[in-house]
């Protein structure tokens, strides 16, 4: 049996290069490709209505806003990238501080319990507050 020889990269230049590529895979896309997307899904889920049922200028305005938020999100590709490396998952408790000038979101451990969530969230938020 021959040695294999040692791998020339680590596991920090594999995240790094996911991050990479899922950056510029949600890196501004175009236009009509947010609208072909958005057509045919629905506006809320199980309400019966989709993004189609609009009249023509509304669709559009829909689509430009869409479109602008996606171009304005923060690239938060090697967070995303890390999270599921981690083997965690994104969790919808978030705290707002200080009219909004900070938000911290959390993602959990899957066998991490909900009311254990909620509790970390919880003490979180009391540290803020009290300052400890």
């Amino acid at each position: 049996m021959t040695d294999q020889p040692a791998r020339p990269y680590t596991d920090d230049d594999l995240r790094a290069e996911a991050a990479r590529q899922h950056s510029h895979l949600t890196d501004r896309p175009s236009f009509d490709t947010v609208g072909d997307l958005m057509t045919g899904q629905e506006v809320t889920p199980d309400g019966g209505v989709d993004w189609d049922d609009f009249r023509d200028e509304t669709f559009s305005a829909a689509q430009q806003s869409v479109h602008a938020l996606i171009t304005g999100a923060a690239d938060v590709s090697e967070w995303a990238v890390n999270l599921g490396a981690d083997g965690l998952q994104p969790s919808d408790q978030q705290l707002h501080i200080g009219d909004n000038r900070v938000r911290i979101h959390f993602a959990f451990a899957p066998d991490m319990t909900e009311v254990d969530r909620r509790d970390f969230v919880a003490l979180i938020a009391s540290a803020v507050i009290t300052g400890a």
